[in-house]
């Protein structure tokens, strides 16, 4: 691949969950509590022109900016585009919405208008997605064949400007379209294409897709002889840590009785941001017990496919033998590093083996400097149930 073009609502920005998150949010903090009332009045605006539409019908005392700030970039999101403009790879930005409503949603990304020499919205071509006029008309500006175009896509499909006939012919023709419409136009276009699901195990649809992923995270550029990333260490990805705590409360009773791994399940009572912010998959770091210390951890949270969990979990596993439970017990974790996303097993035993593996990993790693200074994080000291 030479260049690589990417979709931008729910791909690198958790713009849909803008209005679930972002909004309740800040309604809670003044409040406020939403009703729904603007819903008519926010379609096809940009996300400046919604904010105000927000703060002034509510009476909000903060400046529009201030919540249009608060809408995020994806996991992986800016340490893909970095890393892209870093190596010199042509990037096209290929949105369903507008060309003014993607400028004024970038604007709000550090560095990213500057990495995208290309961006085309729905209304600088004949026909938006599923069409693949944008995809190609982003191949042509950046003066590459499609052939040798990468499409980044998360397919959940943006109404734009099509009609409410056009949605429901669509889905009495394929019930599932609406998920994968994005991925549809791409190889219409004659391109590759990997798909980042955005919506929960949801990944058998996306099979037109020639590489479905879980995150950004977990985006492979070498398979695409695109410039590989150089920031694994020994198996691990490292972050900026972040932090959940709270009581140890009881799972659904398969970490000792089934797997023989006695997991420390928090509630995810509390933490829906983390939950959502965070991809599915295993991540690794320091657990602190209010009265017993601080361990190296490993944890997953997500769906657990094996088990196909209806909500999604948040499983630490504290690496330390321990001669009894610690129901109740105020628990709190820095998170330092990802190891892998979450995957379905063929059986009970390779899962087994394979969340041993990810104890090995783990406990090799939090000895390494970069992640064993953590070990002394004032937070892993702090008897408050509330993270920061």
């Amino acid at each position: 691949m030479s260049c690589v073009i990417l979709d931008l609502d729910g791909t690198l920005l958790n713009t849909d969950g803008m209005f679930s998150e972002v909004l309740k949010t800040f309604l809670v903090k003044y409040g406020k509590e939403w009703d729904g009332r603007e819903k008519h009045k926010i379609v096809g605006k940009t996300p400046l022109e919604e904010a105000a539409i927000i703060v002034e019908d509510y009476g909000l005392p903060c400046a529009k900016h201030e919540f249009v700030n608060e809408v995020k970039a994806l996991p992986g999101a800016n340490r893909l585009i970095k890393h892209l403009s870093c190596h010199g790879v042509p990037m096209a930005l290929a949105s369903n919405s507008h060309r003014a409503t993607i400028e004024s949603k970038i604007s709000y990304q550090h560095g990213w208008k500057e990495s995208f020499s290309v961006i085309v919205g729905s209304d600088e071509v004949r026909t938006g997605k599923p069409s693949p006029d944008i995809f190609l008309e982003a191949a042509k500006r950046l003066n590459m064949e499609p052939s040798s175009s990468l499409v980044i896509e998360d397919s959940v499909y943006v109404i734009g400007s099509y009609s409410l006939e056009f949605l429901f012919a669509l889905l009495l023709k394929d019930k599932d379209s609406y998920v994968r419409i994005g991925v549809v136009a791409g190889k219409a276009a004659g391109m590759e294409v990997v798909a980042v699901p955005s919506l929960p195990k949801q990944t058998h649809r996306y099979i037109a897709a020639d590489e479905v992923i879980n995150s950004l995270l977990d985006l492979r550029p070498e398979k695409w002889g695109l410039p590989p990333f150089q920031d694994w260490i020994e198996g691990t990805l490292p972050s900026e840590p972040w932090y959940i705590g709270g009581p140890v409360v009881k799972g659904l009773g398969r970490g000792s009785k089934v797997l023989g791994i006695p997991t420390a399940n928090l509630s995810t009572e509390g933490y829906s941001d983390v939950l959502s912010e965070h991809p599915s998959g295993v991540y690794f770091g320091w657990a602190g017990l209010s009265t017993r210390g601080v361990y190296k951890m490993v944890m997953s949270i997500g769906w657990n496919p094996y088990f196909d969990n209806a909500e999604k979990t948040i499983e630490p596993w504290l690496l330390h033998e321990f001669d009894e439970d610690f129901y109740d017990e105020e628990l709190h974790l820095v998170i330092v590093g990802y190891i892998r996303p979450e995957a379905n097993f063929p059986s009970l035993e390779t899962l087994i083996a394979k969340i041993h593996e990810d104890r090995k990993v783990a406990e090799r790693a939090l000895d390494l400097p970069l992640y064993s200074k953590y070990r002394d994080d004032p937070y892993l000291k702090i008897t408050s149930s509330k993270g920061q």
